[in-house]
């Protein structure tokens, strides 16, 4: 009555056998919160930033294209105005792309962060909320760039199957290091030239007067 029954031992064995397995690839394949909200975050956030930047370039969606958005860089202060407006759509489309895709992601929110940097200094006079003109939506869509950046794609994303080839350490730094010195270039240089500017107005006012 007491001994072992070969056949219920084996029974027993794959029973435990069987649900372990079943347990562990539950476990790997269920969705991840974390994961999934990055993929949410960066999908919407990508796309806006991607669709002002092919307003940019291509005039897509009411925007004026290069020749139009040249214009206006030109009157915002950033010279040359054509070549401001290639970097600033490149910046937002192909960084908003890669950022949807999650490709490259460190370099992807470095270039969109730099991008917003210019809007955010363009609109910063004007002070903070929007509905006054101010820098909240651009200064808003920089920060969460740079954070998926910082953060990574998640596991949902084509740098988790490139085995993140393209989001190491040092991509993370040098891309920011090398943006923070660009848009911090181009933002003192724009600073600087509408100073000039105002500082040549105020000596030909008199005479003109």
């Amino acid at each position: 009555m007491g001994h072992p029954n070969r056949r219920d031992l084996g029974l027993l064995v794959l029973r435990v056998g069987t649900g372990a397995v079943l347990a562990a690839h539950r476990t790997r394949g269920h969705p991840n919160r974390r994961d999934l909200g990055l993929l949410v975050l960066r999908v919407g956030t990508g796309a806006v930033l991607a669709a002002h930047g092919t307003q940019k370039l291509f005039g897509w969606f009411g925007g004026g294209g290069i020749e139009g958005t040249g214009k206006a860089m030109e009157a915002m202060g950033f010279h040359p105005g054509r070549e401001s407006a290639i970097a600033a759509g490149l910046g937002e489309a192909g960084g908003g792309a890669l950022l949807a895709l999650g490709l490259a992601t460190p370099a992807a929110g470095a270039a969109a962060a730099g991008a917003m940097a210019g809007a955010v200094a363009v609109h910063a006079p004007a002070g903070f909320f929007a509905q006054g003109g101010g820098f909240e939506y651009p200064a808003f869509l920089g920060f969460v760039a740079a954070a998926i950046g910082v953060t990574g794609a998640g596991r949902y994303s084509l740098d988790h199957a490139t085995d993140h080839v393209l989001d190491r350490r040092w991509v993370v730094i040098t891309a920011f290091l090398g943006t923070a010195i660009a848009a911090a270039a181009v933002v003192n240089r724009r600073a600087d030239d509408q100073a000039a500017a105002a500082a040549a107005a105020e000596e030909t006012g008199p005479e003109s007067a």
